[in-house]
């Protein structure tokens, strides 16, 4: 994700990368087989935006927060596909979890309830796993 020297996330304005980068989160959000709802909730854009971001016409620039939510998504299906390589890559997000910071709900019940700081959470986790702390 685009940082500048000092390593903070800097907002996209350039049309190719905005596109690649909602074309990774749409991806992204397919592979776990999230709803609209779900899937703009958690990049915090109304349905109707997230529609047009699945549709290759969403023509609007991208700001902090949404390069940090994308920045998490990303980063947390490629941990899973590294740390899994099977149906768990796909399937991790919505499985309920007993473990710590979770209480039985899925990980993307946590994410939505949470918000950038939970995404941030359940990111690390699967870093953790992986060995990667």
């Amino acid at each position: 994700m685009p940082a500048g020297e000092s390593g903070i996330v800097r907002p996209i304005t350039e049309r190719d990368k905005i596109a690649v980068l909602i074309k990774a989160v749409v991806r992204t959000a397919n592979a776990w087989s999230l709803t609209n709802t779900e899937a703009a909730a958690l990049f915090d854009v109304p349905t109707a935006t997230w529609s047009r971001m699945k549709a290759g016409s969403f023509h609007g620039k991208l700001d902090q927060d949404k390069v940090t939510r994308a920045s998490l998504l990303i980063g947390l299906f490629k941990g899973l596909r590294l740390l899994f390589n099977g149906p768990l890559t796909y399937g991790w997000p919505k499985t309920p979890n007993k473990g710590p910071g979770f209480n039985n709900k899925t990980p993307i019940q946590v994410m939505l309830e949470g918000g950038i700081p939970a995404m941030m959470r359940v990111r690390q986790h699967i870093d953790a796993l992986r060995g990667g702390v």
